[in-house]
């Protein structure tokens, strides 16, 4: 059951960090969120239900997974899936089994992949609903148009190799195909087949594959390749990018008319070089603009076995980069150690990095805003193998979003998941593999908060930032957002403190401070006594009746 905002008074007490950035913060900041089980592989009042929450908490805009495999199930038959047809007598009269291959040949002769009204309708079902319960609610969708593919439209990899068959070198030209039939579905003057009939809304948000530096999305990582080993998922990944673009261009969308990102890469890798061993973002990143780790690029045989004049063709056209900088159990503030990592902690040396390949390349745009689009802690409970307490994660969520929206550069921030999801039911109870599944929700599996959900709802931190040379009391930078009020809102927030040992209640100080457009708020303020106390920022009605507070600090372990 969702939390009322109406009876959110938050106890969480986090204490003095980071350091105010009131002057080079972002203005626009998104709040997304993504949560596929709910939005996209449950019925539809289940994902209606979900919108509706998320509404309530803030949320902007979805980031939905397109899965190619599942839009494209039974939209193309191989030899093998006829033959297998063939063989599947068991409990079926001859007839049936001639009427499914009969079937079957009809839909190969039907279908062309650019053209979303030849893959089975239902196929879109769940795609058509949701865009349309979102935009009912004012909320943006945010498509992830991704792999794996069917398996017709993936290489056979070679006996021996260590990539993943499911994920395994997609056909760049199948992708493009696949991305017209979406981008064309989605322009907003396409009238589905069936359901309401209707024109379905436009989608005007998009990104290129998921986590293409990772091998459970995209293998080989590495491959042998002229004797030597070398990163192969970069140059399939920019050939997918390129033709993914021009699908979406094909269907009428492009950098000027849409957000049509680039990357969404994970933040972590190993030292392992196999074809589905996961890479570093910024090697991952120097591979697809063809740059070595010394800033030079490569030429030669070196440029070859990299397919580097891929980029010949023209930049990789995008609005923006996107990334996913989990930092797993560590503090948003902690880096990881190698350097080529990019974690919540160093984000700014993403869009460093951009600049750099932009400047020795001129293979993308230079100045890209950064996209948080994936981000979020799991919790222990209910994993009681991996996870930060839920009182932790509230800190971090908060810290977190706090880093995104004080640079600049940053677009959005997001949360993954809104709802724990189910163990694996199959799986020995309370083993690890037990809880293979992703606990990072605000909310329980059975729907009860967490701590992170009041946090996300209004998010505040407090931050020492010296004494008051006339009273000598010291004085705080004051940061939040009303996230749970509508943008636009003519809002105010009053601060309040209290001393930490309870002698006297919060008491107002100063006047109401007005939020921006997207509920956000940032002062300074000094404290009304010389002892240590807590902040909270409480949101006010117009007629002044208080229906939210929250009090944070934050002390970065």
């Amino acid at each position: 059951m969702s939390p009322s905002i109406r009876s959110i008074v938050l106890a969480l007490v986090l204490g003095a960090l980071l350091a105010p950035a009131a002057a080079q913060a972002s203005p626009t900041q998104q709040s997304i969120m993504m949560d596929d089980d709910l939005l996209v592989y449950r019925d539809d009042s289940t994902a209606a239900r979900t919108l509706t929450q998320m509404k309530s908490l803030g949320v902007d805009t979805v980031r939905v997974t397109v899965l190619w495999k599942t839009v494209a199930e039974f939209a193309k038959f191989t030899k093998t899936d006829l033959a297998n047809l063939k063989a599947s007598k068991k409990g079926k009269s001859a007839k049936a089994v001639q009427r499914a291959i009969d079937a079957a040949r009809r839909q190969n002769k039907r279908f062309k992949a650019a053209n979303p009204g030849t893959y089975p309708i239902r196929n879109w079902d769940r795609y058509d609903n949701l865009v349309r319960a979102a935009t009912d609610r004012g909320i943006r969708v945010y498509f992830n148009i991704t792999g794996p593919g069917p398996k017709w439209a993936h290489a056979k990899k070679p006996k021996g190799s260590t990539a993943l068959q499911s994920t395994f070198k997609p056909n760049a030209r199948e992708f493009k195909l696949f991305v017209t039939a979406v981008g064309k579905r989605f322009a907003g003057n396409y009238r589905d087949e069936n359901g309401s009939r209707g024109t379905l809304p436009r989608v005007n948000m998009w990104s290129l594959w998921n986590e293409p530096n990772q091998g459970g999305w995209l293998s080989p990582q590495w491959e042998t390749r002229g004797g030597q080993v070398v990163p192969a998922s970069p140059a399939i990944f920019r050939k997918l990018h390129q033709a993914g673009y021009q699908g979406l261009v094909a269907a009428g969308h492009r950098t000027d008319n849409s957000i049509i990102l680039l990357g969404e890469t994970a933040p972590l890798g190993n030292d392992a070089k196999t074809g589905k061993s996961p890479m570093r973002p910024k090697q991952f990143l120097r591979e697809v603009f063809c740059i070595q780790p010394d800033g030079n690029p490569y030429t030669g045989a070196a440029a070859s076995a990299r397919k580097c004049g891929d980029l010949a063709r023209g930049p990789l056209q995008a609005s923006g980069y996107a990334h996913h900088p989990y930092t797993k159990n560590l503090p948003p503030t902690q880096r990881d150690p190698h350097p080529d990592a990019v974690t919540m902690a160093n984000i700014a040396e993403l869009g460093s990095l951009l600049d750099e390949m932009s400047a020795k390349t001129n293979a993308v745009a230079p100045g890209l805003s950064l996209f948080m689009t994936e981000y979020g802690f799991e919790t222990n409970p209910p994993d009681p193998f991996s996870g930060v307490l839920p009182a932790l994660q509230a800190k971090y969520n908060t810290v977190g979003e706090f880093l995104a929206w004080s640079n600049p550069r940053i677009a959005s921030q997001a949360q993954f998941l809104l709802r724990d999801v189910a163990p694996v039911a199959k799986r020995a109870r309370g083993s690890k593999g037990y809880w293979f599944t992703y606990q990072s929700g605000l909310l329980f599996e059975r729907g009860q908060p967490k701590p992170a959900a009041y946090a996300y709802s209004f998010p505040f931190v407090a931050t020492l930032i010296g004494v008051d040379e006339a009273t000598t009391f010291p004085v705080f930078a004051l940061w939040g957002q009303a996230r749970f009020r509508p943008n636009g809102a003519a809002d105010t927030v009053q601060l309040q403190w209290k001393p930490k040992d309870n002698s006297l209640p919060f008491a107002p100080v100063g006047d109401p401070v007005p939020v921006d457009f997207f509920g956000y708020f940032n002062t300074t303020a000094i404290a009304p006594a010389p002892v240590a106390g807590d902040w909270r920022a409480v949101f006010l009605l117009p007629d002044g009746v208080t229906i939210g507070s929250a009090s944070l600090s934050a002390d970065g372990s």
